[in-house]
């Protein structure tokens, strides 16, 4: 390992959190390095229209926002590496960052690792994961072309999905464990009025069953126990999502679920250590606060940085 894998600032991450952070401290000329991780642009790479991200008066394309951070955040002099980290260790300076690449060093980290979507745990999912599970309808949605589809979940991820998916797949069935929906209103009305969107309440997933591709759905009524098959030729889950914090392992303090705790200045329990976006937020998680928490880590992290470069300098 050589001064040449040393950077002042690692941000590790590239979704809104993330590339925000990379936009900031590279404005303030600490030319940080930002490890895109195997999803490239966090969740939003995942959804089809964002309507809710301020200066997109018609919306914008998950993906296409993605590469706007990007091309933004190199502009003022980001260095963009695409590897994921594999993982850190925070138990000595400076911190290391081992990618599949090699092993890069920093004095300061910016964790921005984001949420990962929970699975269902039901028999059949492991097996038919990419044969007909998915959770990016924007990824796979033209492959639902004539098909009917289920969707699980009641929430707006699960929702804008089903509305998305309705572009290709000939009818859209949410399957939610409630008799009421979670999704803000405005989806809620969409999804209600398009007539390719059916609805099972009450309902929870037990089995997926197919040979190579999913062909149906054991459906149990948690209000009655009872079981039910219904032919279904995809599945799409969104039951909530979990921070993907497995590279820190046990080296920060989380809650209770997993998520990075933080303090006013988005510092962890180690110092100059950061975190920002999803991965440290149980509440919200939008786009628009997991850009402010990646700015603000960033103002954080060049606060602390120049402290060290005028102390070095004495």
């Amino acid at each position: 390992m050589t001064n040449e894998n040393h950077r002042q600032l690692i941000i590790v991450g590239s979704g809104p959190a993330g590339f925000t952070a990379a936009i900031y401290a590279a404005r303030a000329n600490l030319a940080p390095m930002l490890i895109s991780g195997m999803k490239l642009y966090g969740q939003p790479s995942k959804t089809a229209t964002i309507e809710n991200y301020p200066g997109f008066p018609n919306g914008v394309e998950g993906p296409e926002l993605g590469r706007l951070f990007e091309e933004q955040a190199r502009a003022f002099g980001a260095e963009v590496v695409y590897d994921a980290v594999e993982k850190i260790d925070l138990s000595q300076k400076p911190y290391q960052a081992h990618t599949y690449g090699g092993v890069f060093t920093a004095d300061a980290l910016i964790l921005a690792m984001g949420t990962e979507y929970n699975k269902l745990g039901v028999p059949g999912e492991k097996e038919l994961e990419g044969r007909g599970i998915s959770n990016c309808a924007t990824c796979d949605g033209y492959f639902t072309k004539g098909k009917n589809v289920h969707v699980v979940g009641g929430g707006d991820a699960a929702i804008e999905e089903a509305i998305f998916l309705t572009r290709f797949a000939d009818s859209v069935t949410v399957i939610h464990r409630r008799d009421a929906l979670r999704a803000s209103a405005i989806l809620e009305e969409r999804a209600r009025t398009n007539p390719k969107i059916k609805f099972i309440w009450n309902s929870v997933v037990e089995e997926i069953k197919g040979e190579n591709a999913v062909e149906a759905l054991v459906l149990k009524n948690v209000k009655t126990d009872e079981l039910s098959t219904v032919p279904s030729q995809g599945l799409f889950v969104y039951i909530g999502q979990k921070p993907t914090t497995e590279i820190v392992g046990q080296q920060l303090a989380t809650d209770d679920k997993g998520y990075i705790i933080i303090d006013e200045n988005m510092e962890t329990s180690v110092p100059q250590v950061y975190a920002a976006g999803d991965v440290a937020d149980p509440h919200y998680r939008q786009i628009v606060t997991a850009a402010g928490m990646g700015a603000a880590a960033a103002i954080s992290a060049t606060r602390f940085l120049e402290t060290l470069m005028v102390n070095s300098a004495k």
